[in-house]
């Protein structure tokens, strides 16, 4: 049986895969972190969860993230960001500008090219930085 939580693809694999496919799997891994620190900070209430998370995930905090971010980033990791950035998308949500709904997309798509290439190590880093500059060190 295949450990689904040590997925590593190989670069070309990678590179198959479109940037709001990537964009896919990071905003799943994006999730999953908010979540989980939520539960290990004890703070937050079962009524308070979900409208917590959706004050993290939401477009806007994701491109507030990308900002914080962005002076960490290698070379290689601000292409990823770029690609899924001007990733062609059919809808922008009412909540969020065209600009934050692009820069949530690369946030998630780095997270979705770090997650496949076995780079969860990078993943909690840049996580890290995000929460401690965004003074959510509670979570």
């Amino acid at each position: 049986m295949a450990d689904r939580f040590e997925v590593i693809m190989s670069g070309d694999d990678i590179k198959k895969i479109s940037s709001l496919g990537l964009a896919h799997v990071g905003d799943a891994v994006y999730e999953l972190l908010v979540r989980t620190s939520m539960l290990e900070s004890g703070l937050a209430k079962n009524s308070d969860l979900h409208r917590l998370t959706v004050s993290y995930v939401s477009a806007p905090a994701q491109s507030k993230a990308v900002d914080t971010i962005m002076p960490h980033l290698t070379e290689e990791e601000v292409g990823v960001f770029k690609r899924g950035r001007n990733a062609h998308v059919h809808a922008v949500p009412k909540n969020a500008t065209p600009g934050q709904y692009g820069k949530a997309t690369g946030l998630e798509a780095l997270f979705g090219w770090l997650w496949l290439k076995g780079r969860k190590d990078r993943i909690s880093q840049l996580f890290d930085i995000i929460m401690s500059e965004d003074g959510s060190d509670a979570l």
